[in-house]
């Protein structure tokens, strides 16, 4: 295990380097993205080894597989991820959403078939998707540039430096022997990309630069994750982060009148001669 640590250490450290050492000659005025150039062939390489591999497969897999079955593999690895979430709520100091993380992976392992079943949404425990690059970001350590990495897509400079321990914090990367791991690894990849089929579908059809529909969509929804939803802030606060219930008018708090300002009360209306006046006895 610890040499798989070391090796992800590693990949993940040299990706960053790559990026940082070729940004020179692949920059951009874009300061969200400096190393568009770079993303860009990045992009490319993911986009053809999805086309020829990963999309090819997955539809099959979507195609074959009964409904159930997809069912239960998603349950499955989603039940593993919840004991990893549960971890960085209580480090990110939420803690019951911690506890409510860790509640479903026991339900879930053992009433739920080894989390086959999910049981513990209907009981009312909602599951949650955290992951180290979240908790970084909740204590305040900035994302840094945007990032395309190899197979696994979209990143920032601060979600790669956290892939290690998000990789090891998979109770799945420690399942012995190491074929059936590999095994699995491979099912969750091509689920993972299954249940991604349809949006893909979409942005394919509708985006004029796919390359920008989802640098811009992955980096909005990865500061709404991080601020869970936008309860800290996007466009304006003391701590230069952006409001996201600011960008959207639909998440607008209803204006309150202040507890000093008058309000005047309103007379109500003289019954209209089409509606007979209640008859006093």
């Amino acid at each position: 295990m610890k040499t798989t640590t070391m090796q992800s250490s590693r990949l993940a450290a040299a990706v960053v380097l790559a990026s940082l050492t070729l940004g020179g000659c692949a920059t951009t005025n874009n300061p969200r993205d400096p190393l568009e150039g770079l993303n860009r062939g990045v992009f490319t390489f993911n986009d053809t080894v999805d086309k020829y591999a990963l999309k090819p497969v997955a539809t099959a897999y979507k195609n074959v597989l009964p409904s159930f079955v997809q069912t239960g593999v998603h349950n499955f690895f989603g039940n593993l991820s919840d004991a990893w979430s549960g971890v960085n709520n209580l480090l990110q100091g939420k803690g019951e959403a911690g506890m409510q993380d860790f509640t479903r992976f026991a339900m879930n392992s053992t009433f739920g078939l080894v989390g086959v079943l999910d049981i513990a949404s209907p009981a009312g425990l909602p599951k949650h998707n955290e992951d180290l690059g979240q908790t970084l970001g909740h204590w305040g350590v900035p994302s840094g540039p945007y990032l395309v990495l190899p197979i696994l897509g979209p990143s920032t400079i601060r979600d790669t430096a956290a892939l290690p321990g998000d990789w090891y914090g998979d109770l799945w990367t420690h399942k012995r022997p190491p074929n059936v791991r590999n095994i699995g690894t491979v099912v969750k990849a091509v689920d993972t990309r299954a249940s991604l089929l349809d949006a893909s579908d979409l942005v394919e059809g509708a985006a004029l630069d796919r390359y920008e529909f989802i640098r811009d969509g992955y980096l909005q929804r990865r500061q709404s994750q991080v601020t869970d939803g936008g309860a800290k802030s996007m466009a304006g606060n003391d701590s230069g982060k952006l409001d996201m219930k600011a960008a959207y008018g639909d998440d607008a708090p209803t204006a309150t009148p202040a507890a000093d300002t008058p309000v005047t009360p309103v007379t109500p209306a003289e019954p209209s001669s089409a509606t007979p006046a209640p008859v006093t006895k």
